[in-house]
């Protein structure tokens, strides 16, 4: 009885834990097509958000690196103040 308790248990949280992560990669699936629309880049790879770095200028680069911080920067700090 016990070990089918504690298997419940451990189903529910990893069940939860999936569903947390599967969350997070819509959350930037989402954020990485915005940018492909945002800057009209019509070959949704890396190889196309490349291509269109290399023809920007330096200050609509340097937005899109903050964009890019912004969204997957990991806070470190314990006050949960991001590093950039």
């Amino acid at each position: 009885m016990k070990n089918s308790v504690l298997n419940g248990i451990l189903g529910a949280v990893a069940v939860a834990g999936v569903a947390v992560i599967a969350k997070k990669v819509i959350e930037r699936k989402r954020f990485v097509k915005g940018i492909f629309n945002e800057y009209g880049i019509k070959e949704k790879s890396p190889f196309g958000l490349a291509d269109k770095i290399r023809e920007m200028d330096e200050e609509q680069y340097q937005e899109l690196k903050g964009k890019f911080k912004k969204e997957f920067a990991k806070c470190c700090r314990k006050d949960n103040t991001c590093e950039a």
